[in-house]
């Protein structure tokens, strides 16, 4: 080879390293951490993923999720979310209400925290405002947990002769207290009775539903919480065998055979939180990102069901569905 042929091949070598090199930059890797059981939650972290694809990253490609599942037990949150810093993640993201994104905050000042969920964030305690989050944590609300009173309005139009009701919340969640309040505020508003009924992973909804023969219960309300939404089948077999109707904060369980719901679109949370997620890995400082809040509320009816317990759904409230499943 002559010598000029050899220092132009060697140059082009040396051009063409760099490249190579960015080539096989390991991929990003970034913690997931739920309270709650990964088969129900499949659609919202597919919508997730979907939305990091579009901003450049693929799973099993330039992407690695590492996936924290509590199974609804909260108290390991803790130590899962410490379990997420020691593996030095670039970033977190929580779903299943404020226990993970607080566990996160707690275990970590540094790493950023995109959260999706149903609370009050400022409430809560993760940032300091919506339009400024400050510090590592910012991601998207969509307050499921202040739509109980609107849930208790539909319920009373789907069954008008209730005079008693019941509300089925988890003692272990941390908005349990506010929840209840909202809607014992709209049952008196309506005149109605309200009961309220604990059940949480340690304790059966069997007794729960059974109990609810006894206290004449006309009607249920379903609270917002990712263990309740894990159980959605359960609640809507049970509901069915106690002919009670129920109200669920998700259209999910409307599309599985439940009577109704009302609520935001966790779907569509999921979806903007990964494009806050990709914004971060581009770059994107959480505290320059500010709250999103998920405007995207559903009311879903489904008429197969509603024929099965025997209701007639008023015209006017079918009206103002969005969605009539037959």
């Amino acid at each position: 080879m002559k010598r000029r042929e050899f220092i132009t091949l060697l140059g082009g070598a040396v051009a063409a390293w760099p490249l190579a090199a960015r080539a096989q930059k390991p991929p990003a890797v970034i913690g997931l951490l739920h309270s709650a059981t990964p088969g129900p939650y499949a659609p919202m972290t597919a919508a997730f993923r979907k939305s990091l694809n579009e901003a450049g990253y693929s799973e099993g490609q330039n992407l690695t999720i590492e996936y924290r599942w509590a199974e609804s037990q909260l108290e390991r949150l803790p130590e899962l979310a410490t379990d997420l810093v020691r593996r030095q993640v670039y970033m977190i993201f929580t779903g299943g209400g404020s226990d993970p994104p607080l566990a996160a905050k707690a275990a970590t000042s540094k790493i950023p925290i995109v959260f999706a969920n149903g609370t009050d964030p400022v409430g809560a305690g993760l940032v300091a405002s919506l339009n400024r989050p400050g510090g590592n944590v910012t991601g998207i609300t969509f307050l499921n947990n202040t739509l109980g009173p609107k849930e208790v309005e539909v319920l009373h139009e789907l069954a008008p002769k209730a005079a008693v009701i019941a509300v089925l919340l988890n003692p272990k969640l941390a908005t349990a207290d506010s929840q209840l309040k909202d809607l014992q505020v709209a049952a008196r508003a309506l005149g109605l009775q309200i009961h309220v009924l604990h059940a949480s992973p340690e304790s059966g909804l069997d007794m729960v539903f059974a109990s609810m023969v006894q206290l004449r219960a006309g009607g249920l309300v379903i609270g917002a919480d990712a263990f309740f939404f894990s159980r959605r089948d359960q609640l809507i077999g049970l509901a069915t065998r106690y002919s009670i109707p129920t109200i669920y904060p998700w259209r999910e369980a409307v599309a599985a055979g439940g009577l109704a719901s009302y609520g935001a679109s966790v779907t569509d949370a999921y979806r903007l939180a990964g494009i806050y997620a990709g914004r971060i890995l581009n770059g994107d400082k959480p505290a320059d990102l500010p709250v999103q809040q998920s405007t995207n509320t559903e009311f879903v009816i489904n008429l197969k069901t509603a024929k099965t317990l025997g209701i007639e759904i008023p015209p006017t409230l079918l009206g103002r569905a969005d969605e009539v499943i037959e």
